[in-house]
This record gives C-alpha cells, structure tokens and sequence, in this order.
C-alpha cells in the first residue's frame, strides 16, 4: 500500500533505539525524510547511520533544548510534516517508595516534553494546513499494572492527545496516540527480565492474549498508517496495539 509518505518531513523524539528506532527506519522506508532526537549521541549516531536519518542529540527534558532542536531541524528541512513523540522513560517504583522529584522528572520527560514539541510543530503545521501528531502512550496510562509515575505521565499524554486534536484539526492536523502493550526488544531491563524465563513464559501466558510479546515494528506499522492520508478520519484516537493484554489488565 502507498502511504504517499514520500519526501514527507518527519520528526521523531526517542529517535534512537527500540519503538523510537523503528518507527523512524519505517518512514525512511516510505521514503520521507526523517530526523531522530535523543541523548545518547554515539546510539544515535549508530542509528542515523543505519536507518539513514539526520540526528538531533540534546537532552529534551529541559525546555531551552527543545527550542534549540526543533529551530535546528527546522532550519535543515524548512518544514515539518510529522512529529512523533515517542521519548520516555521509567521513574520510581510504588507510589509510596516514589520520590516526589521522581514524578516530576517522569512528567518533565513523559509529559510536558510532548506537549512542547506537539506546540512548536503544530504552530509550523499551520502555515501549509497538513499535518499529523502521534504521541507514543501506553495501555498503562488507562490501565492498572506497571509504575505508577510512569502511568500518570502517560495518562497525562492520553488525555492531552484527545484535548489538542480537537483544536488542532480545524488546521488540518490530525493528533492521535498509540498504546503500546508489552514490547520486546534488546535493552538492558528486557535481558535482566530474560533472565527468569520461566517468570516471563507464566506473563506472557496470563497476561498477553496473541501469546507473545509485541515487536517494535509492529507499533512502527501503525504509526507510519496514522501519519498517512489512509488515516484521514482519525482524529484523537489513543489505540492499543497490545496484543489483547489491555483486556486482561485489572
């Protein structure tokens, strides 16, 4: 299918490894021209170099650096067609074993990062009136389960995404949101959870419909499908691609 992604100009926060990765090497794919931020300048140069993408590294829990990248990749490609906000990270444990400054900073980076980034890039949408958002939430933003800093944040992200597409599509810009299930992929926390094989074959039995865990291609498939004109009548939606886990969730 021809998503018409072609030389479209995207922005991807969390750039670097994981979904981020994926679903910047899948608009690469369909032929845009794509931009990846994160911290890590040596990953992310590794990956910009495997995926074929320009690079943006800065820390963007801080606001002043968010204004100098976005103005950076705007003076490289003029425009900006997408923006996803798939930058994030875990923070604390129990609520009352959670530092405060925890739920600040899962906020900073989960949160307040997003909505900065979703106001720049929809201010530069306007001027050609097209444009799509897509912030990367999780089934934990809704659900019970997983980090309770983590959670908050990320139902913070559900319901701003709902709450600026509204306002955001009398320009023509459709903001709409993923939620992620249980994703695999090769990072220090998944290969400690590895480990214990046994633990992770009774989740995956109890918690996880489809029977295996999700893939970061497979959110990449739907994120590049939401970008696209296929998706023109979806506006505001937060999906879950979980493999039915949301279902089982309590």
């Amino acid at each position: 299918m021809d998503l018409s992604l072609k030389d479209k100009k995207v922005l991807v926060t969390g750039g670097s490894r994981g979904i981020g990765k994926a679903i910047a090497a899948k608009f690469v794919e369909e032929g845009a021209q794509v931009g990846i931020i994160a911290r890590s300048q040596d990953e992310l140069e590794q990956t910009g170099w495997e995926i074929g993408a320009t690079i943006y590294p800065g820390d963007i829990s801080n606001q002043q650096e968010r204004v100098r990248i976005f103005n950076t990749y705007l003076n490289d490609v003029k425009r900006i067609d997408v923006l996803v906000n798939n930058a994030g990270a875990s923070y604390g444990a129990s609520v009352m074993d959670t530092d405060l400054k925890r739920f600040e900073e899962a906020m900073q980076l989960n949160f307040h990062a997003a909505v900065h980034f979703s106001k720049l890039a929809a201010e530069k949408m306007k001027d050609h009136q097209w444009g799509s958002i897509i912030n990367i939430s999780s089934i934990y933003g809704r659900e019970a389960g997983g980090i309770p800093a983590y959670n908050a944040s990320k139902a913070a992200l559900i319901s701003f995404t709902k709450a600026f597409s509204t306002e955001a599509i009398k320009h023509n810009i459709r903001v709409n949101g993923i939620a992620p299930g249980a994703i695999f992929h090769l990072n220090k926390a998944w290969k400690k959870r590895l480990e214990d094989k046994k633990s992770m074959e009774q989740y995956v039995k109890n918690r996880i419909p489809a029977g295996r865990f999700g893939t970061p291609e497979e959110i990449a498939n739907v994120a590049v499908f939401l970008a696209s004109d296929k998706a023109s009548w979806i506006v505001g939606v937060n999906l879950n691609v979980d493999g039915g886990q949301s279902h089982l969730n309590f």
